[in-house]
């Protein structure tokens, strides 16, 4: 039995019209995710998503995860809420999840947007995966908080807060980093969909976030590059769109959306 198998995924389903998945990114959730944006994405489609083992409501696995065990459960949730065809969003982590379900499910995945994220961490993403999950791991959750602002937010915004703002902010968001969180980064170190990109047949745009420095957007062009068609856009904004640019993350992802489903 495969972990998928055993664990109950939490799902948010909201929304109504053209169907729309969720993926998210390592040590965060849809709420965390996507909360910012779910009105509007909510607005046009029926969104669902699951939280993955260890973050919000699911609980935490047993064992390493796999992107099938991520992939798989997703798709059965739009099972569960009867799409048949959808798009699919993925955020982060969520990127190679989502780009495994319209691999695995072509017929099915209408449209992929993909935002932060990779097909294959290189020597810098994978070094800063590394030194993150073992933060976690020892305890460290206010020092990783910080050692995350360093890396997720653009040097704009982070500079316009005071070390002792940051350090407060680390303070107030360190319990809240999820369990599952180095199960989570272990698969960001250990994903690798580079011989799914050619298999991708859905209209995909990939956004890129120019001022990131987790995932940076050399790698974001680089997977874009490899998907037949795939199209880009820039968005000015560190690692954490839902954030800094929560308008205009959510203006690319509907617009492209909605130029697709003009085309059927």
């Amino acid at each position: 039995m495969t972990q998928a198998a055993r664990t109950s995924y939490a799902r948010t389903v909201r929304g109504s019209g053209p169907g729309l998945l969720l993926a998210h990114g390592a040590g965060g959730g849809i709420e965390a995710n996507y909360g910012s944006i779910m009105d509007g994405l909510a607005a046009r489609h029926t969104v669902v998503g699951i939280d993955f083992p260890g973050s919000g409501d699911t609980p935490a696995a047993g064992a390493p995860l796999d992107l099938d065990e991520l992939a798989d459960p997703l798709v059965a949730a739009a099972d569960a809420e009867g799409l048949e065809t959808f798009a699919v969003c993925g955020y982060s982590l969520g990127g190679p999840v989502a780009i495994r379900a319209a691999a695995r499910h072509p017929e099915r995945v209408s449209a992929l947007v993909l935002s932060a994220t990779f097909a294959h961490v290189d020597t810098r993403t994978e070094l800063a995966a590394g030194i993150w999950q073992q933060l976690f791991e020892s305890g460290q959750h206010v020092l990783l908080a910080q050692y995350l602002a360093r890396l997720a937010l653009s040097a704009p915004l982070l500079n316009s807060l005071t070390p002792a703002q940051v350090r407060a902010a680390a303070e107030s968001t360190a319990s809240a980093i999820p369990p599952g969180t180095g199960a989570q980064v272990d698969l960001v170190r250990r994903a690798d969909v580079r011989e799914d990109l050619a298999a991708v047949s859905a209209a995909t745009l990939v956004i890129v976030t120019t001022a990131d420095s987790l995932v940076p957007a050399g790698l974001q062009r680089r997977l874009a590059a490899a998907i037949p068609g795939a199209e880009t856009a820039e968005l000015a904004s560190g690692h954490l769109p839902f954030a800094e640019r929560p308008k205009e993350w959510l203006g690319l992802i509907t617009d492209f959306l909605a130029r697709q489903q003009a085309r059927h």
